[in-house]
């Protein structure tokens, strides 16, 4: 096992407004994945991983219980994902998730946030490639043997297990699986009682562009200015 590929983490916000922006990203999860799947986490395990995921955040429970509730009742609203495509400065792709109930309104949006930042908006297709989705689950290392645990877990379809850092620079361990494998490791992992810090979808670049801090703060730049849009959920890029 050695140290998982990571790429340059891009700058983010202060905590406080961080963590607001959580709440938010996790709350239209939930209304989705009640949507999809209904309000019984025993039988979606996309609403598991959301559960997972604010209890990471520090959501409180009344906040998850009102999204549910929301997302149940006849007011609720019908966020529709969009996946869009471009390039920052400096030659970087970009890949922003966004759950909007207004396409019209977030496609002006982020056309606005990538001209602004010195990007381009791209078409459907026209960096996608450069990625893989990925299901990315992170544990606490304490008690874990990662050479059993990768064993045990790739029957169940582990592709990566290797070191990488918390937020406060801690270490930690990351296990990654192809998209169509995410439901049974997700479940591998509750049968042996091990909750993630976070359980997520994510977008890992297949190649990174090497850039200077002076080339990755401009591109930091646009990543949180996109991250600060009420409908962007997630950005990906492959700075290296």
């Amino acid at each position: 096992m050695g140290r998982i590929f990571e790429v340059r983490k891009a700058s983010m916000f202060a905590r406080w407004d961080r963590m607001a922006k959580q709440f938010t990203r996790i709350g239209k999860e939930i209304a989705i994945a009640v949507k999809a799947g209904g309000p019984d986490p025993a039988t979606n395990a996309a609403l598991r991983r959301c559960f997972q995921n604010a209890k990471s955040a520090n959501m409180p429970k009344d906040r998850v219980e009102a999204a549910i509730k929301r997302a149940m009742g006849k007011e609720m609203d019908n966020y529709e994902e969009i996946l869009y495509e471009g390039y920052a400065p400096h030659g970087v792709a970009l890949l922003v998730e966004t759950a909007t109930d207004n396409h019209v309104r977030t496609v002006a949006n982020v056309k606005s946030h990538f001209n602004k930042g010195g990007g381009a908006l791209g078409n459907s297709g026209s960096v996608s490639f450069q990625f893989k989705k990925m299901g990315v689950f992170k544990l606490k290392p304490e008690g874990l043997n990662a050479e059993d645990l990768e064993l045990e877990l790739i029957d169940f379809g582990l592709e990566e297990l290797g070191e990488g850092s918390g937020e406060n620079g801690e270490t930690i361990l990351v296990l990654r699986c192809a998209f169509t494998d995410f439901g049974n490791l997700q479940k591998a992992l509750e049968e042996r009682s091990l909750t993630p810090i976070s359980a997520e979808l994510e977008w890992i670049p297949t190649t990174t562009v090497p850039l200077t801090d002076e080339q990755a703060e401009d591109v930091s730049k646009l990543i949180e200015r996109l991250e600060q849009d009420d409908d962007v959920q997630k950005v990906f890029h492959n700075m290296g």
